[in-house]
């Protein structure tokens, strides 16, 4: 992933530092509370302090820490700009050869998943570095197999939404 990506990391907030209405934040946690493999709409804000990392819409954001190698192991897509990133994420900008939503697949799933799994470290509490994801080995297909694939993980995700509410 190093030679199609830049590398990035969230920083600053925490839980503590959420009020009722400020600027957006996507803290690390909502990828296991609420995930999400585009994330729109933002519910979590806080008060903006200086140097907060702000998206520019369109970045693959992945956990730093969690409980297990398999829960690190998990993307989504900041689709909007603006929106604050807070510490412990993982911020990746692809270039034009890969689509953000693709990439969040592919690392929430099948062979990457399991080889991010590998690369996370620790035993209590597991970290997966910037570093790490850097190496990882990325096979994609060209740009219109990739939309294909996401629209079909998008169908998929309505349709699942649509029984969750019946």
């Amino acid at each position: 992933m190093g030679d199609i990506s830049e590398f990035s990391k969230g920083n600053g907030y925490s839980k503590a530092d959420l009020v009722i209405h400020g600027q957006p934040i996507i803290l690390y946690g909502r990828l296991y509370t609420n995930y999400e493999t585009v994330i729109r709409n933002i519910d979590t804000y806080v008060k903006e302090k200086p140097n907060s990392v702000l998206s520019k819409g369109g970045e693959v954001i992945v956990p730093a820490s969690g409980e297990t190698a398999s829960d690190i192991s998990r993307a989504s897509v900041v689709e909007n700009s603006g929106i604050i990133l807070g510490g412990d994420l993982n911020i990746i900008s692809v270039n034009e050869s890969i689509i953000p939503t693709f990439l969040a697949l592919t690392i929430s799933n099948g062979r990457q998943q399991k080889e991010l799994s590998k690369r996370a470290q620790g035993k209590s509490v597991v970290h997966l570095r910037n570093s790490d994801l850097t190496k990882v080995d990325l096979l994609y297909p060209s740009s219109n197999e990739q939309n294909c694939i996401c629209e079909f993980f998008k169908y998929l995700d309505n349709i699942i939404t649509l029984h969750q509410r019946e």
